[in-house]
């Protein structure tokens, strides 16, 4: 071990210090260090570990001693990524859907139905082991921080226990009742909006930390959607928004307008859209999986960091329009199809995530923040780009943990 000033254990039942070294390239998304990037690159580098925090990063040379080093062997290591965007409790899949689209078929919001009815009748054990198995799914491939909604329950009790589901398995939790108008109530959306914003969001609060509605032709309008997020803040709920998904619409102004966390989707903006996005807190979540899966149109990444926005890259991991999981994935087709460069990329899949979820702890690797990295089987995060399909995921640490 290179030798440097020690790090001790401020008390004897202390976590023990552990030092990841011989760091080709590390991402820590601080300006301060390294290059002086927004992703902070210090070359030839080291990371060390103090219980579930980030308590020394720098050069390998000026490592401090630790009990414990791990050598990357010349490895690159970036945060863990931050997938703020996803829809992970439901029953069934829509392999049929997907093959007709495949085939010519459009897609469209009508889809959500089928799922709506398969997870009404999945017992709560089985959408809680897909939540966890998908979140598992995410984590093997280096997500350590995991969004997820509920949304095709649509009713008080189905909407309740999809947020109970997903509440034992992560943090971060999405309200979404308002994902479409439940089938039963299609010719009455007054009364589903007047159930989403009264009973059922009574009882979906206590489990949720974020209120999202699908502001979109064939869901819900701007008026409707105004209604749902400001009784969600009432609650205590944070906004954010489905927005410009499909058409031009009045979706991202609504969540600037809200102090959304996160516009998401932003697919079809007008300059005043961009505009809107770039002078307020609300991050642009792009979700390039979706634009992937369904032949849409791409978001137009470089308008946006152009303007000065804030960009986030998310999975949109769902069983109809993006039924993926993988992070990597989202960042080659952020570069190739998008207008991304792999900086860029990498830095909107971690900081960008933890931005869209208004966290301070996650999507970097500096002193304090949480210990969530992922080791790459390359010795540049360009990789993920250039790369893409290839399993590089060596390592991911979790809180400190090395799980994988």
């Amino acid at each position: 071990m290179p030798a440097g000033p020690p790090i001790h254990p401020s008390a004897p039942t202390a976590a023990p210090t552990t030092a990841i070294t011989n760091i080709a390239a590390l991402v820590t998304n601080d300006p301060s260090l390294g290059d002086g990037s927004p992703i902070g690159l210090i070359q030839d580098a080291a990371v060390v570990i103090g219980g579930d925090r980030v308590i020394w990063v720098g050069e390998s040379s000026k490592a401090p001693a630790t009990d414990n080093a791990v050598d990357a062997d010349g490895r690159a290591v970036v945060p863990g990524f931050v997938d703020s965007h996803s829809h992970l409790v439901f029953a069934g899949d829509r392999t049929q859907e997907f093959n007709a689209r495949m085939s010519g078929r459009p897609y469209s919001a009508g889809g959500i139905r089928t799922t709506v009815t398969a997870t009404r009748a999945a017992t709560d054990e089985a959408l809680s082991a897909n939540v966890a198995r998908y979140l598992a799914e995410g984590l093997r491939q280096g997500t350590t921080t995991q969004e997820t909604k509920s949304g095709y329950g649509l009713t008080v009790t189905d909407e309740a226990r999809a947020l109970r589901a997903a509440a034992r398995h992560t943090d971060e939790v999405t309200y979404l009742g308002a994902h479409i108008v439940a089938p039963e109530l299609a010719d009455d959306p007054a009364a589903y909006v007047g159930l989403v914003t009264g009973d059922m969001l009574d009882a979906c609060a206590p489990y949720a930390r974020w209120i999202d509605v699908f502001c979109e032709k064939g869901a819900f309008d701007g008026d409707q959607a105004r209604a749902i997020l400001t009784a969600g803040r009432a609650k205590g709920l944070q906004p954010r928004v489905h927005a410009n998904q499909l058409s031009y619409g009045p979706g991202v102004r609504l969540a600037v307008e809200m102090d959304a966390a996160s516009a998401d989707h932003c697919t079809h903006l007008t300059d005043e859209d961009v505009d809107a996005l770039a002078n307020s807190r609300t991050v642009a979540t792009l979700l390039p999986g979706a634009e992937f899966s369904t032949r849409a149109k791409w978001p137009d990444a470089r308008r946006l960091l152009d303007a000065g926005a804030t960009v986030a890259l998310s999975t949109d991991c769902n069983p109809g329009s993006s039924f993926t999981s993988s992070m990597a994935f989202c960042i080659a087709l952020a570069v190739r199809d998008m207008g991304m460069t792999p900086d860029e990329a990498i830095w909107s899949a971690t900081a960008g995530g933890a931005a869209a979820l208004r966290r301070t702890d996650v999507g970097r690797l500096t002193r304090g923040a949480r210990a969530d990295l992922v080791m790459l089987d390359a010795p540049s995060h360009v990789h993920l780009a250039y790369r893409p399909g290839v399993p590089l995921t060596r390592e991911v640490w979790r809180a400190g943990e090395r799980l994988h």
